[in-house]
């Protein structure tokens, strides 16, 4: 099994009429996410290094934002928000802390693995994915969901450092994953009674669950 690459990505936040979040297209001819819309971000490389494995992926998330976005970010106004590793089953496979960062600034994409930069009002880009308008990873997704119906301070209080490893179950018309603390996550039955923490990305549309937060269908 491949281990994980080490990564970090941030989320930054600007407040307008409603909260918006920048997001970048990526190359359709990339292999991974090809065409998605995703947040600046990538692996942490040896000279991101800051002393302790946080702080470090602090440091890999302002130089991607930099790099990919031109957005010059303050590592202390990052507060995290969750650390996700793609699913075992996945061939390629990825260990990302999640930040978010307030950030109001012009952005432009690097025109090289990323070929467009948008600030989206955060119903407006998960309309657009319902709508099959753009595509997103279901991480992105999820923070989106999560995002939604915040201020920006609202946001920004939201910081914790929840661990997500996915169990993808096969579902009729797609796929359910069980995030941890969900009823169903250690025997990977979607189907047992109790808390709810999963997404649902099926065919006809895609749902996040979460018993301890109320989220719209999306």
């Amino acid at each position: 099994m491949t281990a994980p690459f080490p990564s970090a990505t941030v989320a930054p936040l600007r407040e307008r009429e409603r909260l918006e979040v920048l997001l970048l297209r990526r190359h359709p001819d990339l292999a991974f996410h090809g065409g998605d819309w995703v947040f600046p971000g990538g692996r942490i490389e040896a000279h991101d290094a800051d002393g302790d494995p946080l702080a470090t992926a602090r440091r890999a998330a302002v130089r991607e934002a930099h790099e990919e976005a031109t957005l010059r970010l303050d590592p202390s106004d990052l507060v995290p928000f969750g650390h996700w590793t793609t699913p075992r089953c996945r061939p390629r496979r990825y260990a990302t802390w999640f930040f978010l960062a307030p950030a109001d600034a012009p952005a432009r994409a690097d025109g090289q693995e990323l070929v467009e930069a948008r600030w989206w009002p955060i119903e407006d880009a998960l309309a657009a994915r319902a709508s099959r308008t753009i595509r997103l990873p279901p991480p992105t997704f999820v923070t989106l969901c999560r995002l939604r119906g915040h201020t920006l301070e609202e946001a920004m209080a939201l910081s914790h450092e929840e661990r997500i490893l996915p169990k993808i179950v096969p579902v009729p018309g797609g796929e359910c994953a069980l995030y941890p603390g969900d009823a169903g996550y250690a025997s990977g039955d979607p189907k047992l009674a109790g808390p709810r923490h999963r997404g649902w990305y099926l065919r006809s549309g895609w749902r996040y669950e979460r018993s301890d937060e109320r989220e719209p269908d999306s």
